[in-house]
C-alpha cells in the first residue's frame, strides 16, 4: 500500500494520553503530583495511559509499577490504559506467564492492558508475534497491541503489514499504538484498517506528526502529557470544523519537534520542565537513570507555554 489517505473532517477523535511519572528533588516518585496529572488528563476528556515509556515503566521495580496502577484506579476508576511490561534481557525468549501476570494485574485494578514490547516478544517473527497476542487474548477480553520503534527503546520493532493484518483478526485486540515516526507506515495501516476492520483503533504514537488524526488515526501520545487540556481542545476544534484547529495543532507540533529531538528518550525531561513551568508538578526532576536536556531548553519551553495560554 502507498499514498496518502483522504482527510476526514469533522471526525470525533479518541485521545489517550501517556501520563508523566514525576519525581521530587530527591529523586523519589512524587505520588501527589502524579495523581494531579492523572486527574487533569481525565478532566480534559482524555484516557490516561500509565506505566508507559512516559512513565519510565522500564526503570520501575514491580512494587512501583503496582503502585502506579493503584493510584490510577483511585483517580480514574476503570477508565485508564496501562502498559503490560516484562523486564528481560537481550536473547531472552518471550515469557507468556510473565505477560499474563502483568495483564491480570492491570485488569484487577480496572485498567485495559497494552502489550508493551520486550526483547523476547520482539524477537519473534511476525506470525509468531501475532500468535503470542492470540495466546494472551485467552485471558483478556480487551487489550491493545504496541509497535514501538527502536529510537524509543533498543528492543523496539515495527512489523510488516502482513503481521499487522493478522493482528486485526484478533477480536480481543481492539487497537494498536503505532510508534514508527513514519507517516507512510501509519497511512498503510489506516488503509488496511479501513479495508478489513473499521472499528480497529490505529493509535498514532507519532509525536512528530500529530496531525495524523486528520487522516483517521486516533492517538496515544507522550507529547499530550505536556498539555492534555490543549490536545483535548484541539480535538474538539477538529470535530467542530473550526479552523482554529490548525493554529493550535501547529504550536503543539512545534513543542513535539523540539522535545522529541535526539536523544528521543530525553523528551521526558522536557515534559517535566514544561509541567513544572506551568505549575502542574512540584519539581522538574526525572528518574535518576533517565537522560536529561540542557538548561537552555527552559527558555524555549517558557515561550511555548505562554503562546499556548494565549490560544486557550
Amino acid at each position: 500500500m502507498s499514498g496518502r489517505p483522504p482527510v476526514r473532517p469533522g471526525r470525533r477523535i479518541r485521545g489517550m494520553s501517556a501520563v508523566l511519572l514525576p519525581f521530587t528533588s530527591t529523586r523519589e516518585i512524587d505520588w501527589v503530583s502524579f495523581g494531579r496529572l492523572l486527574e487533569a488528563t481525565r478532566a480534559a476528556g482524555l484516557t490516561p495511559a500509565v506505566n508507559m515509556d512516559t512513565g519510565y515503566v522500564q526503570l520501575l521495580d514491580p512494587g512501583q509499577r503496582l503502585r502506579v496502577l493503584e493510584v490510577a484506579r483511585e483517580v480514574a476508576g476503570e477508565g485508564f490504559v496501562a502498559g503490560a511490561h516484562v523486564a528481560d534481557r537481550p536473547g531472552a525468549e518471550w515469557d507468556r506467564p510473565a505477560y499474563g501476570a502483568a495483564m491480570d494485574a492491570i485488569q484487577e485494578w480496572g485498567g485495559m492492558p497494552i502489550v508493551f514490547p520486550s526483547h523476547g516478544l520482539t524477537s519473534l517473527s511476525g506470525p509468531d508475534w501475532v500468535s503470542a497476542h492470540a495466546q494472551l487474548a485467552e485471558g483478556c477480553d480487551r487489550f491493545l497491541a504496541f509497535e514501538l520503534g527502536a529510537m524509543f527503546v533498543p528492543y523496539g520493532r515495527i512489523y510488516d503489514l502482513e503481521a499487522y493484518s493478522l493482528l486485526l483478526d484478533l477480536p480481543q485486540c481492539i487497537g494498536a499504538k503505532h510508534s514508527s515516526l513514519s507517516r507512510q507506515l501509519e497511512w498503510d495501516r489506516l488503509a488496511l484498517r479501513d479495508e478489513k476492520r473499521s472499528d480497529f483503533l490505529v493509535l498514532t504514537g507519532n509525536d512528530l506528526a500529530i496531525d495524523m488524526v486528520m487522516y483517521g488515526s486516533d492517538y496515544l501520545l507522550g507529547l499530550s502529557a505536556f498539555a492534555p487540556e490543549h490536545f483535548a481542545r484541539r480535538d474538539r476544534l477538529w470535530e467542530a470544523g473550526d479552523p482554529a484547529f490548525y493554529e493550535l495543532n501547529d504550536l503543539l507540533q512545534y513543542l513535539g519537534f523540539f522535545s522529541f529531538r535526539d536523544p528521543v528518550p530525553a523528551y521526558k525531561h522536557d515534559a517535566a520542565l514544561f509541567l513544572h513551568l506551568r505549575g502542574r508538578i512540584a519539581s522538574p526532576h526525572t528518574h535518576p537513570d533517565a537522560p536529561e536536556r540542557p538548561g537552555s531548553d527552559v527558555a524555549v519551553l517558557e515561550d511555548i507555554a505562554r503562546r499556548l495560554e494565549k490560544l486557550a
